[in-house]
Order: structure tokens, then C-alpha cells, then sequence
């Protein structure tokens, strides 16, 4: 198994990245790594081939930039990704200019309409991950795309998750067949009449996390809110707790007999434990972790592209769409 890894890009660069892999290596063996980066800073490391890139990807970078600029260490990572023929990719650095260059050079995988971003949400379910795609690939789909993701979703979630029999829903503005926009509307009925998957009809964006649904699908657009809004109640929430326990000595006194259940959900809705998202529907795991990842952060991300390489997840996507 190989995998390329940008070491330059995110807010932290190699603070992050360099101790994330040395950790990663000690983990698994059985794992070639390829990193791309300032060759000096990385040094050397035993059995780990280093592609020398110093420059950055920026975070605003346009189009054109992106793909006329080849000697960044996020150009030269998917490059040498198509050119050695690996299994998975990993960045932190700028997401359009990361999903756009997957896109162009990695090439879709047979029969994809479209790439979708893939994240695995925290339920209320201890231990258990609900998949929901796409979060941001693209800001406008069709139905029959919508109608694909959830076929790949739903086998990203048996395949990666071990979920059997993944249970599907589309994401909507209620449960009702009925509701939602004329293009949830067109999706509902494909999913319906689509024999492949385990469709169960709409969810709503309060019950993503409740720990029923396996596979949520939805366009890009409304992932990519959906996102960043459990991302800011989190934080809100973190934030209002941590207030309300400060208030005066009794509910300081009274956090001390509740810390460790306080201790669980702080780690059921740490980010840093996901990791970051797949583009999944490109001829390779393609993972961009957080912007802000630290190294704990850029290690799990690491091991999302392990698992999906060992899954050996895009041979399952080429087989259920063909």
C-alpha cells in the first residue's frame, strides 16, 4: 500500500504533518509513504521517499493558479500520486484547489457522474458514524447524481464502516415524500425505484445525528451548510457548558461529579478524531483533512485513507456502478 502525503499545506504545515506520519509509520508497517515537501525540513527518513517542494498552495488560490502552478507541494502530491499509481493522497491544504485537482488529474472512476465529498457525522449511537455525501464537491447536482451518491455512500458504509446492510436517507425539509425542493423531489423518486440501496424515505437536518440513518445524501450545497452548522453548535454548545459550570462554586462542585460523562461528549464531537472528508468517485482515496489540523488531527486523517485503501473501496464503487 502507498500514500502520498502534501506535508506543506494547512494552517500548521509540517508542525503537524511530520509528527502525524512518524506516528502513523510506527503504526503500520505494512504502508509506503511518499511525502511531499521542503525535503530539508522533513530530513531524512528511513525507508520514506521525500519529493522536495517548497512551495505552498494558497488558501484564496484561483483556478487558473491552481493548475498552472505545478511546483507546489499539493500539485507535485497528486502528480506523483497518478505517476506511482497509489492508493490514497492526503491534504490539508486548500480545499477547491485540493477537490479541483483530484478532479483533473486522478480522473473519475468509471461511470461516475460526479465526485462527492464523503464525512463520516458522530450519532448518539456510542461507537457509531453516520455517512453523509456530499458536503461540498459541488454547489449544484442533479437528481441522478444525488441518486448515485447514494449508492456510493451506501457502499463506502459497508465497506469502510462494516455496515451491512447501510439504511439510506435524503436529506430534506421533512419526512413527508412530498416535501422539498423540486430537486429532492426528482431524487426522492429515483431513490425509491433504485433496488441497489436500502432507501428509507427523508430525513430531516435534526435527526442526521440521532443514530438511525447509516447513509444520508444530499447536494453539495446543503452538506456543506449541514457542516459547518453541527460545527458551530458544537462549538457554541462546548462554549455555553464550560459558562454555565463556571457560574459559582456549587456548579463547579457539580462538573467535577459529571466530568467524565462531559469528557465522552467533548470526544464524540471532536473533529480531530474524524480526521477529514474522502472525494469519493476519483481513481484514488483522495483525503483532505481539516485546515487546522494538528498532528492528532493529520494522523486520522491518515488512517481514513488506510482504511479505505485496505477496504480496497474504489474496486467496490467500480463494481456496483458497473
Amino acid at each position: 500500500m502507498r500514500i502520498v502525503v502534501d506535508m506543506m499545506g494547512g494552517d500548521n504545515g509540517l508542525y503537524a504533518t511530520l509528527p502525524a506520519v512518524k506516528e502513523f509509520m510506527n503504526r503500520h508497517k505494512d504502508c509506503e509513504l511518499t511525502l511531499v515537501g521542503d525535503s530539508e525540513a522533513i530530513g531524512v527518513i528511513e525507508g520514506v521517499e521525500v519529493i522536495d517542494a517548497k512551495k505552498v498552495m494558497r488558501m484564496e488560490a484561483g483556478a487558473l493558479e491552481v493548475f498552472r502552478d505545478k511546483e507546489t507541494s499539493m500539485a507535485k502530491a497528486v502528480m506523483a500520486t497518478l505517476e506511482k499509481k497509489a492508493d490514497a493522497v492526503v491534504s490539508s491544504g486548500s480545499t477547491g484547489a485540493f477537490l479541483s485537482l483530484c478532479a483533473l488529474r486522478l480522473k473519475k472512476l468509471p461511470g461516475v457522474l460526479r465526485p462527492a465529498l464523503v464525512c463520516d457525522f458522530p450519532t448518539l449511537v456510542k461507537g457509531k458514524k453516520v455517512t453523509i455525501l456530499d458536503i461540498g464537491a459541488s454547489s449544484e447536482n442533479t437528481p441522478e447524481e444525488l441518486n448515485q451518491f447514494a449508492l456510493m455512500g451506501s457502499l463506502y458504509s459497508k465497506y469502510s464502516n462494516g455496515i451491512e446492510e447501510p439504511q439510506v436517507y435524503l436529506l430534506s425539509n421533512g419526512v413527508e415524500e412530498e416535501k422539498g425542493t423540486p430537486l429532492v423531489k426528482a431524487a426522492h423518486v429515483l431513490l425509491k425505484d433504485n433496488k441497489k440501496i436500502d432507501f428509507r424515505g427523508n430525513i430531516e437536518a435534526r435527526d442526521t445525528m440521532a443514530g438511525f440513518a447509516d447513509v444520508i445524501v444530499c447536494d453539495g450545497y446543503s452538506g456543506n451548510v449541514l457542516l459547518k452548522s453541527s460545527e458551530g453548535v458544537a462549538k457554541t454548545m462546548s462554549r455555553l457548558i464550560k459558562k454555565a459550570f463556571k457560574k459559582n462554586v456549587l456548579t463547579m462542585i457539580g462538573y467535577l461529579f459529571a466530568k467524565s460523562g462531559f469528557d465522552e461528549m467533548t470526544k464524540t464531537m471532536d473533529y480531530k478524531n474524524t480526521g477529514g472528508a474522502l472525494l469519493l468517485g476519483v481513481n484514488a482515496a483522495a483525503v483532505k483533512a481539516h485546515g487546522n489540523s494538528d498532528a492528532r488531527s493529520f494522523c486520522s486523517a491518515l488512517e481514513v485513507a488506510y482504511r479505505i485503501a485496505s477496504a480496497d473501496l474504489l474496486s467496490k464503487i467500480k463494481e456496483g456502478l458497473a
